[in-house]
């Protein structure tokens, strides 16, 4: 029973440092610019084993040297409220694990081998706190520490801060991370320069960037990005 009892304290103890770590790397991030998030090192050592190589394409710019056009055609896409909520939208998310279960309940039913869709409810500081300091296993546990670090971060970084974080880290394709790398590598213009089509362009990219940068013709692609064009108007940056 003492072992037990001790072994339980030991758990505590590691899982208090580790938020404690969390909250020191987020005050940091009030000042100083992330180098690297969780999901980038672990797509560098994907890139690492393939035989592709690293390829490795990113530039961190500030928030003004990054086009107001992106800016909004990013919330408009992926966070329409995100100037108003405190970093979870309730109802998304509850909406989300709705339509995944009904996805599971059908996979199951027709039992054709492919897993479900997966439908996400997440806004930008919920992207930015699962990219920025988790790994990518989907787990009660882990959906947790993500709403947690959500908190911390709406509670220590403002929102522009938070967008700048966002922008300059998120993927938009195979080693391509930031809107910097990302206007260079479609567009060959830094992200400063970036029209309204381009930027609402990479904003539908973001869901699913690697599939969308060798399917640039995609339909969907191309018609979402029209109207993520006509919501722009709506979505205001911090």
């Amino acid at each position: 029973m003492k072992g037990f009892a001790r072994a339980l304290v030991l758990v505590l103890c590691a899982s208090l440092l580790l938020q404690l770590f969390f909250v020191l790397r987020i005050a940091l991030m009030a000042v100083v610019d992330p180098e690297s998030t969780a999901f980038q090192r672990s797509e560098a050592w994907q890139l690492l084993r393939s035989s592709q190589g690293l390829r490795w394409r990113q530039q961190w710019v500030g928030y003004d040297s990054i086009a107001p056009t992106l800016k909004r055609a990013v919330i408009a896409a992926e966070d329409d409220s995100f100037t108003e909520h405190h970093g979870v939208q309730w109802d998304a998310m509850e909406k989300a694990w709705q339509r995944n279960q009904r996805a599971e309940a059908k996979a199951q039913q027709t039992d054709n081998g492919k897993p479900p869709k997966i439908y996400g409810g997440s806004t930008i500081t919920q992207q930015l706190a699962k990219n920025l300091l988790l790994s990518g296993e989907r787990s009660l546990l882990r959906k947790g520490q993500e709403l947690l670090l959500t908190q911390l971060l709406e509670l220590m970084l403002d929102k522009r801060r938070i967008l700048e974080i966002y922008l300059n880290s998120v993927e938009w394709g195979q080693g391509v991370f930031g809107a910097e790398a990302a206007a260079r590598h479609y567009f060959r213009k830094g992200a400063s320069e970036l029209s309204a089509a381009e930027a609402a362009r990479l904003a539908v990219m973001l869901p699913q960037p690697k599939r969308f940068e060798v399917l640039p013709n995609s339909g969907y692609l191309l018609q979402r990005t029209r109207l993520i064009m006509q919501r722009m108007k709506e979505a205001t940056p911090p």
